[in-house]
């Protein structure tokens, strides 16, 4: 397989920046906006200053905001959309999208509901095997990657032909991506770490310090090491780019969405003002705690720090209270 032509169906940080990305690969990449004025700021000055100010696009890239202009003739299609609005959007594009082009997710969630991760999503409403879908997952903060600082990512699917022809297709100076077979492990770890970066940015707005964060993150590590357990993934996947990788990234950096916004509950924003102070978006963990707590206890997994941020997102519980009955938890083996 060798993939030339891509559409990029979402123009958010993410999506610009992976369209970048390719174009940087030599692809020829048309990417879907939502807004006219956005398609038009890619397509006529090769930017996108709602979400990358002062990122230049390749010139291989250009943008509509007609999907069916966007999906024709591509032999690879990206999904970058928010997890929880996955569904919807793809019912829309289902009857346009090409005929035997690679379907790939750029999502990172548990869709509420259904507590089915995204490629279970896109299989369902796209009506095709889960297992030609490709993941792209890993440390994977945009406007770094944007500014063609080094990075690398998973590309994960059954299919390994799939996965390598994408791996190929997104390859450049700066941007290194691995094949994997796990997308289970794949999408969990870029699911659960959202949640984990909740709590350390909470621990952040709290004054609390390195040991702390260093506790929640590997604490965060065996949460979603359990859950994917149970769920038949390679424990390796949660020890690579995909787990502890995008894990540390996500918590540590305060280009994180999901970090900064905790930090703000930490510091006594209501749900309502960390929003109104991130531009109206929610960070996807808010969301992604309720489907990924709901998961867990149908399977009977532990998930404690999970369950807490869903507590404190949408019960109303103050974070210091939430972090209180962490450490009052019954004591038990490291392993268990």
């Amino acid at each position: 397989m060798d993939v030339q032509r891509v559409t990029v169906l979402g123009a958010g940080s993410w999506g610009t920046t992976f369209a970048k990305v390719l174009g940087d690969a030599g692809r020829d990449v048309t990417m879907w906006a939502r807004r006219e004025e956005v398609a038009a700021e890619i397509r006529d000055q090769h930017t996108n200053g709602s979400y990358l100010p002062s990122v230049a696009l390749p010139e291989r890239v250009t943008a509509t905001s007609d999907a069916a202009a966007a999906l024709d003739g591509a032999q690879a299609v990206v999904l970058a959309v928010p997890s929880q609005s996955l569904r919807a959007n793809l019912s829309v594009w289902r009857e346009l999208l090409p005929a035997g082009a690679i379907l790939v997710s750029l999502a990172k969630g548990v869709e509420l509901g259904t507590l089915k991760r995204m490629s279970e999503v896109i299989a369902e409403i796209a009506r095709v095997d889960v297992g030609e879908i490709v993941v792209v997952s890993g440390p994977n903060l945009a406007r770094e990657i944007a500014a063609a600082q080094p990075s690398a990512a998973v590309v994960a699917c059954p299919d390994h032909e799939r996965a390598v022809a994408i791996q190929r297709a997104c390859s450049n100076r700066y941007f290194r991506p691995y094949t994997n077979t796990d997308v289970v492990g794949c999408e969990l770890g870029g699911a659960c770490k959202n949640v984990i970066a909740l709590s350390c940015g909470m621990a952040a707005g709290l004054g609390l310090g390195t040991n702390t964060m260093a506790t929640l993150i590997t604490r965060g590590l065996a949460e979603m090491a359990r859950l994917g357990a149970k769920l038949g993934a390679d424990p390796l996947t949660f020890a690579g780019l995909a787990g502890v990788g995008d894990l540390v990234a996500t918590c540590s950096s305060p280009l994180s969405r999901n970090r900064t916004f905790g930090e703000r509950l930490g510091r006594g924003e209501t749900l309502e003002q960390a929003q109104a102070a991130a531009g109206g978006q929610v960070a996807e963990g808010v969301m992604s705690c309720s489907s990924i707590r709901a998961l867990a206890q149908s399977l009977g997994v532990d998930m404690p720090i999970t369950d807490a941020m869903h507590r404190v997102c949408h019960e109303g519980v103050d974070p210091r209270q939430a972090g209180t009955e962490l450490l009052g938890r019954s004591q038990k083996h490291e392993w268990y």
